[in-house]
Parts: structure tokens; sequence; C-alpha cells
């Protein structure tokens, strides 16, 4: 994948790796990168729908790329930043990007999200005032 940029409206948020984050290799582990990442969607989510909004809908991962570049050590405090990309449907695609402190990259990944409707229990589409929410303004 190529670098990704977040855009100047992307939500973000800090992250600081706790002992058992940390692999054999000293650094944290790559499967808490997938972790972090599925945090930073549901706080975007959280934060920028009402609970009344989120009520009748869900969010279901459907495949996930990821790319590593620079470790990330205990002591040290990442930044995530998440944003969504094209529309397809009831999939979005999700994009983050968690930067070290000195604002290297350290993972990046590209999810395709889908939206279920929790009551009928299948794939919906992705309703206006999500797009308009949710989609960078720059």
């Amino acid at each position: 994948m190529k670098l990704f940029e977040p855009p100047r409206d992307s939500f973000s948020a800090p992250f600081q790796p706790r002992a058992s984050d940390i692999d054999a290799n000293g650094h944290v582990n790559n499967v808490v990168y997938l972790g972090w990442a599925q945090d930073l969607a549901i706080a975007h989510w959280e934060a920028w729908a009402t609970e009344e909004q989120r009520a009748p809908w869900s969010w279901v991962a459907r495949r996930h790329e990821i790319d590593y570049r620079r470790e990330l050590l205990l002591g040290e405090t990442a930044v995530g930043y998440t944003w969504v990309g094209e529309l397809k449907g009831p999939r979005f695609e999700r994009y983050v990007r968690i930067d070290g402190p000195d604002g290297e990259m350290c993972a990046q990944s590209r999810t395709d999200w889908v939206l279920i409707d929790i009551a009928a229990k299948k794939p919906a589409r992705v309703l206006p005032w999500m797009i308009e929410r949710f989609t960078p303004k720059g």
C-alpha cells in the first residue's frame, strides 16, 4: 500500500502501549495495531454519531490490509488517525494511520467495513447522514 496521509479533519486519538502489548522483539506486537485500528474506528463512530443514531446499526469488518513500518516501544505515545474513503453500497473503506512520537508512521491499515441493520440482521446501504458526517472535507 502507498503511504496514507490523514486529511486535516480526520479523527484522532493517542495510544500508549502497555507491557502486555510488547512482543518478544521488544516492540508493540502487530496484532495490537489491528486492535488499535478497530478501537479508533469505534471511537470515531461513537464520537460523531449520537447513541440514538447508532442504535439500529452495527459495523462488521469484511477485510483488513495492514502495513508495518516503524516499531513502537514501551513508553512511547502514538497518535492514531482515521477517516473514511470510498463508499460502495453497504461498505465504507476506512483508513487508519498510527504515528510514533517522532511523527513517523508505525502502521497503517485499510479496512472494508459493512453496515449492518441490527433488526434485519443483514447489510444495509450506508445512509446519507452517515456519508455527510463521516466523509472527510479536506
